[in-house]
């Protein structure tokens, strides 16, 4: 990678990580609870699943991205881990965010119901056991896991701009890039990766390409391509 590529992006992500351009945006939503939790005014069990609703919902226009996930909140009354263990679910055919049905909000609700009667946190399970157990997803070894490493970016890094920080028992150094079509449209055209299949193996090319930069945080790179993405238009 040239310097003069490197050092555009070491400048993207120190720009871009900051809170103002996130504002309407899905981590919104974890923000504001683990505000809460630190307070002391609900557990941590109330983040994780607001970042697991927020990051399912996290596609489209950011502004029907927020409204939905502002819906979502609203039905659990902001008391989310008090919803999902009442077993008492909105479960119909309607759509809560475009193909996403209440009646599929209502099935992860169930899966995470199950899930917290055994531990107090998601953070130990794997991306396979979140896609499998929570998402009530098919297995697939390939598949890239955008959500659920975007919910993993929010809840792991800790450098207290934008991302939470609360699950200490990871390292961010693990962090996989959350690959959507934007991300993946920004990192070829940077160089970052020349694969056409947007599969778990493009994920860790783009993310170590990140680790020459970011050694220990690769995942910074996410706020480089927000950059790229903000200052070439999408």
């Amino acid at each position: 990678m040239e310097n003069s590529v490197k050092e555009q992006l070491i400048q993207w992500a120190e720009e871009y990580n900051d809170p103002k351009y996130f504002q309407e945006d899905p981590i919104a939503f974890p923000t504001k609870m683990a505000a809460k939790y630190h307070k002391g005014e609900c557990s941590l069990a109330d983040v994780e699943i607001t970042a697991l609703i927020a990051a399912h919902l996290a596609w489209g226009r950011r502004a029907m991205i927020v409204r939905d996930c502002t819906r979502a909140m609203d039905e659990m009354d902001w008391r989310p881990y008090d919803y999902v263990m009442s077993g008492d679910y909105r479960d119909e055919h309607a759509s809560l965010h475009r193909t996403v049905k209440w009646s599929e909000f209502a099935s992860i609700c169930r899966n995470l119901k199950s899930i917290y009667s055994e531990t107090g946190s998601i953070e130990r399970m794997s991306n396979g056991e979140i896609r499998c157990r929570i998402f009530g997803r098919k297995e697939d070894p390939k598949a890239p896991d955008k959500k659920i490493n975007m919910m993993r970016r929010w809840m792991v890094r800790d450098d207290g701009r934008v991302d939470l920080g609360l699950w200490k028992h990871s390292d961010k150094k693990d962090l996989l890039i959350p690959l959507d079509v934007h991300v993946y449209d920004e990192a070829t055209a940077l160089g970052l990766t020349s694969r056409k299949q947007k599969d778990i193996i493009t994920v860790r090319e783009i993310t170590d390409a990140f680790r020459e930069i970011f050694p220990d945080d690769p995942c910074k790179g996410d706020f480089s391509l927000f950059g790229y993405g903000v200052t070439h238009g999408k």
